[in-house]
């Protein structure tokens, strides 16, 4: 079984209505530090005038799993997407310059990996498995090809 970190929003967030088409990973664009965590997110997020975390899970430095919105609830993670997507952020991608970097420890690869088989056995075995740049996105979120990774097993 996955453990994966509970935590409480106090806020009610409207209902996905679309089937799962994707599993988007993302990356918070800070350091790779273990101080942060789903509450430094979501403050960030709060703080562009969000209602909440627009993540489904956030990945720690040390691979802890902890739970963003509800996986029932709209994310605000992939512009265009959000009604048929689950969000997942790694902590990192960025270096002490604010370069793009694939920061991401092993224990962080391993908990994706978890997780997306998880998600994927569980509630969403149609659903892609790809990174935020995949999309569209203009930047390098998640500063690695997620398809690769999980097609090869590595990073």
């Amino acid at each position: 079984m996955i453990n994966i970190k509970e935590n409480k929003l106090y806020i009610n967030i409207k209902k996905r209505t679309k089937p799962t088409k994707y599993i988007v990973v993302h990356c918070s664009a800070t350091q790779n530090l273990l101080k942060y965590t789903w509450k430094d997110i979501d403050a960030m997020h709060r703080a562009k005038g969000w209602a909440c975390i627009g993540y489904h899970f956030v990945i720690r430095t040390d691979g802890t799993i902890e739970r963003g919105r509800p996986l029932e609830s709209i994310g605000a993670h992939a512009k265009g997407h959000n009604d048929e997507s689950v969000g997942i952020c790694l902590i990192g991608g960025i270096d002490s310059k604010g370069h793009s970097v694939d920061n991401f420890t092993q224990a962080q690869k391993d908990s994706l990996r978890e997780l997306v088989g998880y998600l994927k056995d569980t509630y969403y075995p149609d659903a892609e498995v790809l990174g935020h740049r995949d999309l569209g996105a203009k930047k390098d979120c998640p500063c690695f090809d997620v398809r690769e990774f999980l097609r090869c097993g590595s990073h």
